[in-house]
């Protein structure tokens, strides 16, 4: 098992008029695979959320494998 961090990243538009990104959540999980990690996380942040599908809060997310070897 490996362990990942997931982000849940969201398009808005700043107070200058451009578009932004902002971290709606970070998750922390052991899964086999970033696969296996995306969906586990995507799992626990609808229930956090309390919503049915992940991309009503979120445009996109980023799986980051840690290294705790370094």
């Amino acid at each position: 098992m490996s362990h990942f961090i997931i982000e849940f990243l969201k398009k808005v538009l700043g107070d200058n008029g451009r578009e932004d990104e902002i971290r709606q959540c970070s998750i922390e999980v052991d899964a086999s695979n970033r696969t296996e990690a995306a969906e586990l996380a995507k799992g626990k942040f609808c229930q956090t959320q309390r919503i049915s599908e992940w991309s009503d809060h979120a445009d996109r997310l980023e799986v980051k494998e840690v290294d705790f070897t370094s």
